[in-house]
């Protein structure tokens, strides 16, 4: 990963319970997106955190796989995934040495992990990863923090989705979505919020298949 996003800063945040993106279940458009048939085959979920996608797609079947770079993070999901009672698999990996780990898949499901790569070098790495993950004809999904309006978190313009998926990829949608999160201290205030609460903000979701 980039040195600019440390492992222990995602560490601290698993430890501490201040990280905005655990809302202690799967983010309603990725459930909206597996009901309306849009996941099949192999799954990756890349940069799973504490590992709500990885435990609803298990739950229901799919042959899934969740890794993040955070140890705190997959520690959390495995003993999340165990108090459900879901056997699902988590691992401890880079999301730019995909390329190297000889996995093949037919769906990913990147769930606010692409707008993290502020560089558009890092961008292009992490895209290079995926396209060699995934098998010919497979499809990548999205789900990023959109910067229509005033929000926290890496934001992003749609340009940025358009631009990292050229060569050797067909976009075949992309629109306006919501992504939910928790209104942290610090922030909540500044966006009439009480700390805690649950905000769903601007967010694009893509699909992007694998040519």
């Amino acid at each position: 990963m980039p040195d600019s996003l440390s492992a222990d800063l995602f560490d601290s945040a698993y430890e501490h319970h201040s990280a905005p993106w655990v809302i202690g279940e799967p983010q309603p458009e990725i459930v909206a997106l597996e009901r309306a048939g849009g996941i099949s085959g192999t799954v990756l979920d890349p940069g799973c955190g504490t590992g709500e996608h990885t435990i609803h797609l298990a739950r229901l079947g799919y042959d899934v796989v969740g890794f993040d770079f955070s140890a705190r993070a997959v520690e959390l999901a495995r003993a999340n995934a165990a108090d459900k009672g879901v056997e699902a698999r988590f691992e401890v990996a880079d999301a730019f040495a995909l390329a190297d780990s000889g996995r093949r898949v037919d769906t990913v499901v990147d769930s606010a992990l692409f707008h993290v790569f502020g560089d558009p070098a890092d961008r292009a790495a992490y895209v290079r990863n995926l396209h060699a993950v995934c098998r010919p004809g497979g499809l990548v999904y999205v789900l990023a923090l959109s910067d229509a309006e005033p929000g926290f978190g890496p934001r992003i313009g749609d340009s940025v989705i358009r631009d990292a998926f050229g060569a050797g990829w067909e976009l075949e949608e992309l629109r306006p979505a919501r992504y939910r999160c928790i209104a942290v201290e610090g922030v909540a205030d500044s966006l009439g919020l009480t700390p805690g609460e649950p905000v769903d903000q601007a967010a694009w979701l893509a699909r992007v298949r694998r040519v």
